[in-house]
């Protein structure tokens, strides 16, 4: 073990090669080589490393290469700063990746892998949203730039508890031309759906109460209501919505709380809800005292005449909520729920206690888009696109001989199947063909095995998903 504490380990070289020609930046390299050298080297806690001036010299970059690879070493828990002293190995090293990586543990839900990072290029046919070239990169570049530009408090305060005030107009405006007509103050910004239900869930349930659920349906969700130990009632969905015997039966029998349901292009099987199933719907929930939830994560995706909760509700039974994420960006956070004016007034005290707020510069982003129009001629693009992927993925798993749930009108997603081939042998030949599935047991409430899988369609004509496709559908050898 090599004791050089309080000094600097002048006498051993530090052998780093930067290759200036690489896509990688020197910054990132230097970062790296650093990290590998102290593990190379096996220094102990609070040897010294080179000063920024020596490193740089030795190097040959600028002081402020060599200033923010210390910092990024420091942040990963590799190097402390002592100040006035210069950078020593960490008393205690957390060994902090430098970058995300994909997690390999055997153990981890493959739910979650469609979020890594894969090194191995992975089509994730099973994904949750569109692809990166289809975003409104260059509109969304731009409204960073204008908000940046503007004034300074701007871009450093809080937000207030309702969410900035020029964000809930623009949404009061959209609300309202979809038939959801609701007052300023009942409309409350989130971090995204997710964080929605997170706070709805916390704010009207407790421990034991019963909730109903779709299955198949969004998992996490499940997870969400597990975490919070509040136990769920499955409602199968038909292609037309909710099994209304069933959700009846269930109601008679457990009194549950609420109904947390997607009415339209139900992740994961793409469906909506019809006319008829979402007035018996309303009906039931007065007639039991039920709260609805609606999740309409894809309101924006809507492509001619649609059914919703929230525009046909007459007694402010149905919360509603929708995002950002899937249109727009997943990495800006910025979603809404709509409620009566005394629970969004709760929802806001438990937003503020339990993180401070919502962004203000990223809300400020997405106002800027829906004021200038570029929102909505994004979105009109994506749904156009869509569509005709839809179109095409329908015929393609048609003629392979996969059998669909249902035909959705919109949205991106198709549950689909092949007769007779289980999980692990579509997951097999999907491997084959560097194809990421998701088990079909991930969108039960219990877990349960199935060999419906979703396909997002918007990956569906990459050749990768053509080929999965061809594969599984073919007939076997007996």
């Amino acid at each position: 073990m090599i004791n050089c504490s309080d000094k600097i380990c002048e006498h051993f070289a530090m052998h780093l090669s930067l290759d200036r020609h690489s896509a990688i930046p020197l910054v990132q390299q230097l970062t790296g080589q650093l990290q590998a050298w102290i593990e190379g080297q096996r220094l102990r806690p609070g040897s010294r490393l080179p000063s920024i001036r020596q490193l740089a010299r030795e190097q040959g970059v600028s002081q402020s290469c060599v200033i923010e690879a210390y910092d990024r070493l420091v942040a990963a828990g590799w190097l402390e700063a002592r100040h006035g002293a210069g950078f020593f190995v960490a008393e205690q090293r957390l060994k902090t990746p430098l970058v995300d990586q994909p997690i390999r543990d055997e153990a981890f839900d493959s739910r979650w892998q469609q979020f890594t990072d894969d090194p191995g290029e992975l089509l994730k046919l099973c994904c949750g949203w569109v692809p990166s070239s289809w975003r409104a990169t260059e509109a969304i570049a731009q409204a960073v730039r204008q908000v940046s530009r503007g004034a300074v408090d701007e871009l450093i305060d809080y937000c207030p508890p309702l969410g900035l005030a020029s964000l809930r107009t623009q949404l009061h405006k959209g609300l309202g031309q979809i038939g959801i007509h609701a007052a300023p103050e009942q409309i409350l910004t989130t971090q995204g759906a997710s964080h929605a239900l997170d706070l709805l869930v916390r704010t009207l349930l407790k421990p034991g109460d019963k909730v109903l659920v779709e299955s198949p349906g969004y998992y996490n969700l499940y997870s969400l209501l597990r975490q919070h130990q509040v136990d769920m009632l499955e409602v199968p969905r038909t292609p037309h919505g909710p099994d209304l015997q069933v959700l009846e039966d269930l109601l008679k029998q457990h009194r549950p709380r609420c109904l947390y349901i997607n009415s339209l292009y139900q992740n994961p099987t793409g469906s909506s809800l019809s006319p008829k199933v979402a007035y018996r719907l309303l009906e039931l929930a007065r007639e039991h005292d039920l709260l609805i939830i609606e999740d309409d994560i894809y309101a924006d995706f809507q492509d001619g005449t649609v059914t919703r909760l929230a525009t046909l509700d007459a007694e402010q039974r149905v919360i509603y909520l929708a995002s950002f994420s899937k249109t727009l960006s997943s990495s800006l956070r910025v979603g809404y729920l709509v409620a009566g004016p005394e629970l969004v007034a709760r929802l806001a005290e438990l937003k503020m206690v339990s993180g401070l707020g919502t962004s203000r510069f990223t809300e400020q982003v997405v106002a800027q888009m829906l004021g200038n129009g570029s929102y909505r001629k994004s979105t009109a693009r994506l749904r156009l696109r869509l569509a005709q992927h839809m179109a095409k993925a329908l015929g393609q798993l048609e003629a392979n001989g996969w059998e669909v749930f249902t035909e959705p009108y919109g949205g991106m997603f198709v549950w689909a199947r092949c007769p007779g081939r289980s999980f692990a042998e579509l997951n097999h030949e999907a491997q084959a063909c560097s194809v990421l599935l998701a088990p079909g047991s991930a969108f039960d409430p219990l877990g349960a095995a199935c060999d419906w899988l979703r396909i997002n369609v918007a990956y569906a004509q990459d050749q990768r998903a053509q080929t999965f496709f061809q594969r599984a559908g073919r007939p076997r050898l007996s």
